[in-house]
């Protein structure tokens, strides 16, 4: 059946979240004395590694957003006692959250892609997250008028890889699975989620991680954009 409908998840997809935290990484902690000694790198590998861990309870409504950035913080920097108590900790949180949102970069090659696919299919973003923060996202970042549907965790009340929240996607655009291609970058929320919605999932594998399953198709990044596309379309035939 013909592909008609192309799917992106949109944090380390879309949005180069990886690229965004280093540099608010950078710019946040470069003020302070006791940052002089820290490595940024090893810095934003336990990050992502305290993100990785706590985005799921506040999904979930363990934490609010707010208070997830305090704690997330009071982790982190806990070796350079950074902080005297939660009120300085909640202020870094939040300066770092300003430099996050104005250092907000798309991936490279993520704009054409869309351009590319936009007059021949419909695109939808998969997403667990917020509804207006993903939609500011798009929104800041020039993308939101290439995208015909925003399905949000929050929205559907499931987080991927629960094949709910594909099938809301699927309904949203009018497509049925075998129509469809997801473009993602986690291997258990997008691949295996995908699949498990009976739609053919392509892997952006950026860093260079072990591939589970050498059946499914798998890009590294979105250029040079002609083999990108035949490789997401022709995994959509």
């Amino acid at each position: 059946m013909p592909l008609t409908t192309v799917l992106f998840d949109l944090d380390d997809t879309l949005f180069d979240h990886a690229a965004t935290a280093r540099a608010a990484l950078t710019a946040s902690t470069a003020p302070f004395a006791w940052a002089e000694s820290i490595e940024i790198n090893e810095l934003y590998q336990r990050y992502s590694a305290i993100l990785e861990e706590m985005h799921p309870r506040v999904l979930a409504g363990e934490f609010g957003y707010e208070e997830a950035r305090r704690l997330r913080f009071q982790r982190l920097l806990a070796p350079y006692q950074a902080f005297a108590d939660d009120a300085a900790a909640e202020a870094f949180a939040a300066f770092h959250y300003g430099h996050y949102r104005r250092l907000r970069q798309p991936v490279a090659g993520a704009q054409a892609l869309l351009e590319a696919l936009k007059p021949q299919y419909r695109i939808g973003i998969v997403t667990n997250n917020r509804t207006a923060e993903q939609q500011d996202k798009l929104q800041f970042l020039g993308l939101a008028h290439l995208v015909d549907a925003l399905i949000t965790s929050e929205a559907v009340g499931v987080t991927k890889p629960d094949p709910r929240i594909f099938q809301v996607a699927l309904a949203q655009l009018g497509a049925r699975p075998e129509e469809a291609v997801l473009v993602g970058d986690n291997w258990t929320a997008d691949v295996l989620g995908a699949r498990a919605a009976g739609i053919r999932p392509v892997w952006l594998n950026r860093f260079g991680a072990e591939c589970p399953d050498a059946r499914v198709t798998t890009i590294t990044s979105f250029e040079p954009l002609a083999a990108v596309l035949r490789q997401i379309i022709g995994a959509g035939e």
